[in-house]
C-alpha cells in the first residue's frame, strides 16, 4: 500500500450500521428514545453510516444471528457488534474523535444529570389507574420539569464569565450545555418529546407554558434536523403507549 493509499484509508469513515426499532409498518422509525439517542449522536458526529429498521414482529434470521437475544438499538462498527447503549455512546465518543469528528461530551457535569428523573415520574403518571393518585403523580412530574426549567434558565459558568446571559440573569442558551447539542441532549430530548406527546394524548396534560426555559429548549430542538429527522412520528409514539398508558378508573 502506498502512502497515498494509506492516507485515503485514514480519511475514510469507518463502516457503521445502526439498527433501530421499526414502526407499525415494519419500515419507518418506531418509538424508541434509545434508538433516537444513538441516531442523533452519529448524525452530530458527521460520520457516514447506515440505518436499518428492525421489525420486532418479524426479526430477520441474519439479524438474530448478528445479535442473538438483543433488541434494537444495536450497532456494528467495522464489523464489531455493540449492544449496550451507554457503552456505545462512550465508544463512539472515543473512536469518532477530533480533529475529524466533533467532541460531543458536555462541559458541565450538571448538564448530564439535568432532567434525569423526568422519564421515571412520567412513567408512573401514565401507568397509574387510580384517579385519587393522579394529581399527586402529575405534581411529581411537574416538579421534575420545573427543576429542568430552572437549570435551563440558570446561566452556566461560562455564560456568567462572558456576561452572555440576559440582563435579568436568565440564560438564553439553546441547549442543556450551551448553544451546541451534546450527548446530554441526545439522551434527554427523545424522552422529553415522548413525555410531551403521551401526556397530552392520554392525560390531556400540556407542559406548563410558564416553563419558558423548557419551551425555549424544545423549540430549539425542533428546529434541528438531527432531532426531528431521527424522531418517530407522534402517531407511532401514541400507539406504543396505547396499552401502557392506563385509563383512569371511575
Amino acid at each position: 500500500m502506498t502512502m497515498t493509499d494509506s492516507a485515503a484509508e485514514d480519511d475514510k469513515d469507518p463502516d457503521i450500521e445502526l439498527f433501530v426499532k421499526a414502526g407499525i409498518d415494519g419500515e419507518s422509525i418506531g418509538n424508541c428514545p434509545f434508538s433516537q439517542r444513538l441516531f442523533m449522536i452519529l448524525w452530530l458526529k458527521g460520520v457516514v453510516f447506515n440505518v436499518t429498521t428492525v421489525d420486532l414482529k418479524r426479526k430477520p434470521a441474519d439479524l438474530h444471528n448478528l445479535a442473538p437475544g438483543t433488541h434494537p438499538p444495536f450497532l456494528t462498527f467495522q464489523g464489531e457488534v455493540l449492544t449496550d447503549v451507554n457503552k456505545i455512546e462512550e465508544y463512539l465518543e472515543d473512536r469518532l474523535a477530533p480533529p475529524k469528528y466533533p467532541k460531543l461530551a458536555a462541559k458541565n457535569r450538571e448538564s448530564n444529570a439535568a432532567g434525569i428523573d423526568i422519564f421515571a415520574r412520567f412513567s408512573a403518571y401514565v401507568k397509574n389507574t387510580s384517579p385519587a393518585q393522579n394529581r399527586a403523580l402529575e405534581k411529581s412530574l411537574e416538579k421534575s420539569l420545573a427543576k429542568l426549567d430552572d437549570y435551563l434558565n440558570s446561566p452556566l459558568p461560562d455564560e456568567v464569565q462572558d456576561g452572555q446571559h440576559r440582563g435579568d440573569g436568565v440564560s438564553n442558551r439553546k441547549y442543556l450545555d450551551g448553544d451546541e447539542l451534546t450527548l446530554a441532549d441526545c439522551n434527554l430530548l427523545p424522552k422529553l418529546h415522548v413525555v410531551k406527546v403521551v401526556a397530552k394524548k392520554y392525560r390531556n396534560y400540556d407542559l406548563p407554558s410558564e416553563f419558558r426555559g423548557l419551551w425555549r429548549y424544545l423549540g430549539n430542538a425542533y428546529s434541528r434536523d438531527e432531532f426531528t429527522n431521527t424522531c418517530a412520528a407522534d402517531m407511532e409514539i401514541e400507539q406504543a403507549y396505547k396499552d401502557v398508558a392506563k385509563r383512569l378508573g371511575k
